[in-house]
């Protein structure tokens, strides 16, 4: 959780009835704040689901109030404040005038990483995934301080929308001695032209300045997976969030599959289908190896779902079966009686299972789940 005077610095900037309002309520855990005008603020905090509504209506001052205490908007809508992990995105109407404010508070969690120090310190390339506010860009900023600080590895953070490393030119210190490139908006604003640069720094991270270790948030372009595939080549390790709450997602995402090896349609015959015990006249085949070596499923803020083989677990989703994971948790040190850094439980599917939900790691509710997870 942030600290108390970290959180004053964001609520420096919100109008001051707003803030009595957050006090009154006890500001541990706020998470987020939005703020539109002519309706009633609406407080957000971790862990729950109803938020809290203040009572006055946001005015026109109040905006102002705010504008004045904040730095210019970027082209994507968002700025930040100097040193922070904290963002500020604002709504426009369609003249372009401010008439909203989403105020995110960014944290920092000492050592969410650790579950996964044994892969990191083997140099696995890790795939995460998660739904949005899961944890994602937290995970990696902890995992660039244990590279960068303890692991000693040169680890540069390619920060598009500067989420990793926070806003202005210092980065926060929660990323340790990793180094940040800062990656400017096209003035175009097309998402397209935004890709191709992220794709640029990553190269540039690796040609310009010999990192060991690249980290991205959200390989989202197909210019991301391609430039990606080309530094696996080159056995730079590589630490990146993609599009997609689970790693079935980014096999079905066609601009990323190719993160998780290449897929090609196949028609199978008559005798092959009876053979399978399938309906399907068509499947999906993997025929590339992955970008990745393993993939992370954030399943619960504090779980940790891995497929220590992504290849296989690929394999296995594409022909129905549920892949081999292992679960983590934070407080959970990887390292405890297991060093071997991809420990699995054999697969006991019959061929007939589906993947087993990641939001349910113990495999409640699901009659195949056990002995199939392995708790490290």
């Amino acid at each position: 959780m942030p600290a108390a005077g970290d959180v004053a610095a964001l609520l420096a900037v919100v109008p001051r009835w707003i803030v009595a309002g957050i006090e009154a309520q006890g500001a541990d855990g706020i998470e987020e704040i939005e703020m539109d005008l002519g309706r009633v603020p609406r407080l957000h905090r971790c862990g729950r689901r109803e938020p809290v509504v203040l009572a006055r209506e946001v005015g026109p001052e109040d905006l102002q109030y705010v504008l004045g205490r904040v730095t210019r908007f970027r082209e994507d809508n968002r700025t930040g404040i100097e040193r922070t992990l904290h963002r500020i995105a604002c709504i426009r109407d369609r003249y372009h005038e401010i008439v909203g404010f989403t105020f995110r508070v960014g944290r920092t969690i000492a050592g969410a990483a650790e579950p996964l120090r044994d892969l990191l310190e083997a140099g696995r390339s890790l795939l995460v995934v998660g739904r949005p506010g899961a944890g994602k860009t937290t995970l990696l900023r902890s995992a660039a301080a244990i590279l960068s600080e303890q692991l000693h590895r040169r680890v540069i953070i390619a920060d598009t929308s500067n989420e990793i490393g926070g806003d202005g030119q210092i980065p926060h210190p929660a990323i340790g001695g990793a180094r940040r490139l800062q990656i400017p908006l096209p003035e175009s604003g097309r998402s397209s032209e935004a890709g191709d640069r992220q794709a640029g720094a990553i190269l540039q991270a690796v040609i310009n300045h010999r990192a060991d270790t690249i980290i991205v948030d959200e390989l989202g372009f197909a210019s991301d997976a391609r430039v990606a595939r080309t530094i696996a080549r080159r056995g730079v390790q590589l630490i990146a969030t993609a599009h997609g709450t689970s790693l079935r997602d980014v096999i079905f995402n066609s601009e990323l599959a190719c993160l998780v090896g290449d897929l090609h349609p196949i028609v199978l015959s008559p005798e092959e289908i009876e053979r399978r015990g399938i309906a399907r006249h068509t499947i999906l085949e993997r025929t590339g190896p992955p970008v990745f070596d393993c993939a992370v499923e954030i399943a619960r803020r504090d779980t940790l779902l891995i497929h220590p083989d992504v290849a296989a677990s690929v394999d296995d989703l594409l022909s129905g079966l549920a892949p081999r994971t292992v679960v983590r948790r934070h407080g959970q040190a990887a390292a405890d009686g297991h060093q071997d850094p991809t420990p699995v439980t054999p697969n006991t599917s019959s061929g007939t299972g589906e993947a087993q939900d990641p939001a349910d790691p113990s495999g409640a509710g699901d009659s195949h789940g056990a002995g199939r997870r392995q708790m490290v």
